[in-house]
Parts: C-alpha cells; sequence; structure tokens
C-alpha cells in the first residue's frame, strides 16, 4: 500500500459510531467508505492529508523514532500515540480525544519553522526510510501546516482527532 496519512476531526456522534463497532475490519470499512467519502471529497475542513509525511512528522514531534510512545506527551500523540483502534499491520487508527485535541492544538501552535526544524535534525538517519535534508525538510513542513490547521479547527469545535494511514 501506500503509507498515505490522514488526519479527521470526528463529532461525538461518529466516535460513538466507530467505538461500538467489535469487529475492526467493520471499522476500517466505515472509515474507507464512509468517513473518506464525506471529508476528502468536499472542501477539507475536517480532514488534513499528510501524504508520506506523516513519517517524519511523527519523528519530529516525538523522539526521532516511528514508536507509539515515544516523545513527550503532547506532541507524540499528533500522530501515532492515543487511542489505538486497528491492532492488524496493514492500517493504522489512533484516536484523540477533546481534551488532547486541544493540549496538541496549544501545542502545535507555538511550533516554529526552526523549532520544527531543530526538532527534524534529530531524527537518527540510520533509523529513517527517506534521506534526512532540504528537501524532505520542506515536504514534511509543508504537510504539517494541514495538520496543524485541522488540530486547531478541531480543538476550538471540540472534536475528537482520528489518524488513519494505509501500510
Amino acid at each position: 500500500m501506500s503509507c498515505l496519512g490522514v488526519h479527521f476531526a470526528l463529532t461525538e456522534d461518529e466516535v460513538k459510531r466507530l467505538c461500538a463497532m467489535e469487529d475492526e475490519q467493520e471499522r476500517l470499512t466505515y472509515i474507507v467508505e464512509d468517513l473518506e467519502e464525506r471529508y476528502l471529497t468536499k472542501p477539507a475542513t475536517y480532514a488534513a492529508q499528510s501524504d508520506k509525511a506523516w513519517d517524519a512528522m511523527h519523528r519530529t514531534l516525538s523522539d526521532g523514532y516511528l514508536t507509539w510512545n515515544g516523545g513527550q506527551y503532547p506532541l507524540n500523540h499528533v500522530i501515532l500515540a492515543g487511542k489505538l483502534l486497528y491492532t492488524a499491520d496493514d492500517y493504522i487508527m489512533s484516536l484523540k480525544d477533546p481534551t488532547q485535541v486541544k493540549d496538541i492544538a496549544a501545542a502545535l501552535d507555538g511550533m516554529t519553522e526552526n523549532g520544527f526544524r531543530e526538532r527534524y535534525n534529530r531524527i537518527p538517519p540510520s533509523n529513517y526510510d527517506a534521506e534526512l535534508g532540504d528537501d524532505d525538510f520542506a515536504y514534511t513542513w509543508s504537510w504539517f501546516q494541514h495538520v496543524r490547521e485541522l488540530y486547531r479547527c478541531a480543538a476550538a469545535e471540540g472534536r475528537h482527532v482520528l489518524f488513519t494511514a494505509d501500510q
């Protein structure tokens, strides 16, 4: 698969529906056939795509590694950390509640490009599949802007945020 990441700002009712599903494949179908259809086919107020930049973004905002809980809250929750809703290795679903979303949004608002770059430069090259450098940083920073804006919007409206990526 393509490893493309997407953040969704979900309503309480959507999260209740998603969490009520006991079968993980049912959750995946709901995301692909319902949420993606609704959120990605209209103006993306409540969805932020991050292409493959989510990997470097997570490493930058956590501890430099692609792990579920490395780094410090709330920045490590931007991508991977949170409530895991899917355990198979073909997809990622990580949910953040409205309190976490507000904490994340506040932390992201204070993130400057220079600060982001300093953190990006801490990614261990031997543990990263792409080539670290100016092009990769610019690519990651560009996609980060969409994710940050989504968290701002979700925090202001008391929404949950679900990060997804196909593997």
